[in-house]
């Protein structure tokens, strides 16, 4: 791996200039010229980590393509990148560093915050990764060793822990563009994170020191969680250059991404208003007339056929892109790492395994309630999808309702369909990963072809730091570093 510490001072330039602050604003230190007011890195660093990715998607059922074969559909992908630790990474270290110049405790907090989420999902990816040695390019190491799973997982539970401890309503956090400086939000955030994690973690019984229920249920007795959708880990977007949503003007979204049918037929089965904010009209009903609101204008494609086939579907005026907003509205909706219905399900799958003693069906409920709450909120023009809706009669019928004394299996298939539902251009790969886990939903596949458990290693490690990746690769995986072999928190 290689760090690059020349990029830092770059960030720092452009964090500062996209703050629209004059050099004077800089803490200068006549013994280290370099330093930063940690504000700023913050900004950068916050708008790294929430950008919506669309590749997770069409593993998840989600999308399908039409002008070519897509790896992440067809479950062919390859390797991944280590680009995080030169980028993300980095300068949340660096921005901890500044923040113990000035003794700020919450921007050291919300560092290891990002520090846990960005070494959590690469891990959760790939397996073992360099954390313990990592973004130690200054002091000299630059070829980290790789750490076990178990040894990351179990480190960024640790920082988190030390996150919750060290964030406070004394120290100010300027330039917080998640929470507007709301402390006590991020300590939320913070300990329903770790909540997450552990769930995650539900085939193993311990992590590292940690007895897994037991944390969980310590944590969610005893700290404070998000309680609504205001308390979401959410990034707004604005009009303004490089503040827009991710996808705003992506030419792909207009021209050739469609939307699957085992995703849209979940909609349309229990009959839930939320497709119409996430698919179009078919062009064939739409110059039918049909209304926005009339399940049977909406067609996806599957995801299992080839895409010549589902090219078809277009000239037969039979398939729904993805609604316009993803690609033409600049704010649309905000991008969430955590939302409240994430944790909400989080709970109700604690719940059902026995984990922690309240009600599953509530927590469920509360998390398809905030779903919706989340989509009239922010999709422009709610009433034209949601008009006399009622989110109580919903979670009565039949496909939805939640049965406490089903089988733990049913269960889990309740709250992860239902979870999966909600997650549309949301979550990165948590959906990928919780069929990974649970099985559910139970998404189709290709005759013969099986869900990769894991990316492979980029090539640039194995030009660089190959002996320790190497070493890796044997220990985890028998010298095959393949899509297809197992990692720990999988075992």
């Amino acid at each position: 791996m290689k760090n690059s510490i020349k990029s830092l001072f770059v960030v720092g330039l452009l964090a500062l200039t996209s703050c629209e602050s004059s050099l004077d604003t800089i803490n200068e230190n006549p013994n280290d010229q370099a330093s930063i007011d940690p504000k700023f890195l913050l900004t950068y660093v916050s708008k790294e980590v929430f950008p919506v990715n669309g590749d997770n998607m069409y593993a998840s059922r989600m999308l399908i393509g039409t002008d070519g074969e897509n790896v992440y559909q067809y479950m062919k992908w390859n390797d991944t990148s280590f680009g995080i630790y030169a980028g993300g990474l980095l300068n949340t270290v660096k921005m901890m560093e500044e923040a113990a110049k000035i003794n700020n405790k919450n921007y050291q907090a919300i560092g290891k915050f990002y520090r846990a989420y960005y070494f959590y999902n690469l891990s959760l990816k790939l397996g073992s990764i360099p954390y313990t040695e990592a973004v130690k390019g200054e002091s000299g190491i630059t070829q980290p060793k790789y750490d076990s799973q178990e040894t990351v997982m179990a480190g960024i539970l640790s920082e988190l822990k030390e996150a919750n401890d060290l964030i406070n309503t004394t120290d100010k956090i300027e330039g917080d563009i998640v929470y507007n400086g709301d402390a006590t939000k991020w300590k939320k955030l913070i300990n329903s994170y770790r909540l997450k994690i552990l769930l995650s973690l539900s085939k193993k019984s311990t992590v590292g020191t940690y007895n897994i229920a037991t944390e969980f249920a310590n944590i969610a007795g005893n700290q404070p969680l998000m309680a609504s959708v205001t308390d979401n880990g959410e990034l707004k977007f604005a009009d303004a250059a490089d503040s827009r949503y991710t996808m705003f003007n992506n030419s792909g979204y207009g021209s050739s991404l469609y939307m699957a049918d085992y995703f849209i037929n979940l909609f349309k089965d229990r009959q839930d208003p939320r497709l119409f904010t996430f698919a179009a009209q078919t062009t064939g009903a739409k110059e039918a007339g049909k209304p926005l609101t009339d399940f049977t204008a909406y067609n996806g494609g599957n995801p299992t056929s080839s895409y010549s086939d589902n090219a078809a579907l277009i000239t037969a005026k039979n398939i729904s892109k993805v609604n316009d907003r993803f690609y033409k509205d600049a704010t649309n909706e905000p991008s969430n790492i955590l939302s409240y219905s994430e944790l909400e399900f989080i709970m109700a799958e604690a719940a059902a395994r026995g984990w922690i003693s309240s009600s599953a069906k509530t927590h469920y409920d509360n998390a398809i309630k905030a779903s919706f709450t989340f989509y009239q909120t922010y999709v422009k023009n709610p009433n034209q999808y949601f008009a006399g809706f009622d989110v109580n009669q919903y979670l009565a019928t039949p496909l939805v309702v939640y049965n406490t004394s089903a089988s733990l299996p049913n269960q889990l298939e309740k709250i992860m369909t239902q979870k999966y539902m909600t997650m549309f251009h949301q979550g990165q790969w948590t959906s990928y990963q919780d069929y990974l886990r649970t099985g559910y939903p139970n998404y189709p596949l290709q005759n013969g072809v099986s869900a990769p458990f894991r990316f492979r290693y980029p090539q640039s490690e194995y030009n660089y730091n190959s002996a320790n990746l190497q070493a890796a690769v044997a220990s985890q995986y028998g010298g095959n570093d393949n899509i297809n072999s197992k990692p720990w928190w999988l075992q």
